[in-house]
């Protein structure tokens, strides 16, 4: 059995004052330009991951040698509103954890993304709409976001309740978005 293509979507927003992300890795109904095709998220299209219990990983660009957090362990928790779907990420005391401080202080990140395996969609034309998708992970983006919208704060303390154009590849079972 081969592993699942997983894709990959971004978006951008960061401000900083502390060690606690938060904000929205995707928000719902905002068009994104893939490269060939528009696409956007429709609401509860994260509530099948989130129910399930999975283990969703919070990476620095993808990368798995650089884990943040983790739902397992508490140090990342996700939530759907009405607005998209929000995170809380705890930023470890590690190089990649203290590097993505170090640049959000600075407003330097790009934003946040996420990987997925869609499970439900629709088109209409050239616009494909995420009914349903399996999370994999969600990642702190030094560079550039596929969906604008989406919003990434640095925080001391916890919370309470134009595109450029894009290539899609294929590396290792997974789609990647490169800005051109």
């Amino acid at each position: 059995m081969s592993a699942p293509d997983i894709e990959r979507r971004a978006a951008a927003g960061v401000t900083a004052s502390g060690r606690t992300l938060t904000g929205y890795v995707a928000t719902f109904g905002t068009p994104a330009d893939i490269g060939g095709f528009t696409e956007r998220i429709a609401p509860g299209a994260f509530a099948a991951t989130l129910a399930s219990g999975r283990d969703v990983l919070a990476l620095s660009d993808h990368d798995p040698k650089a884990v943040l957090g983790r739902t397992k362990s508490g140090s990342l928790t996700l939530r759907e509103d009405a607005k998209g779907l929000h995170f809380t990420l705890q930023l470890p005391d590690t190089r990649a954890g203290n590097d993505l401080v170090a640049l959000a202080q600075r407003n330097d990140l790009g934003g946040m993304s996420f990987g997925f395996v869609a499970t439900e969609e629709a088109w209409e034309g050239d616009t494909r709409e995420l009914r349903a998708v399996d999370l994999h992970e969600i990642s702190v983006v030094q560079s550039w976001p596929a969906y604008s919208q989406t919003e990434v704060s640095l925080r001391s303390k916890p919370i309470e309740q134009g595109y450029a154009h894009f290539h899609i590849h294929r590396d290792n079972n997974f789609l990647w978005l490169e800005l051109s």
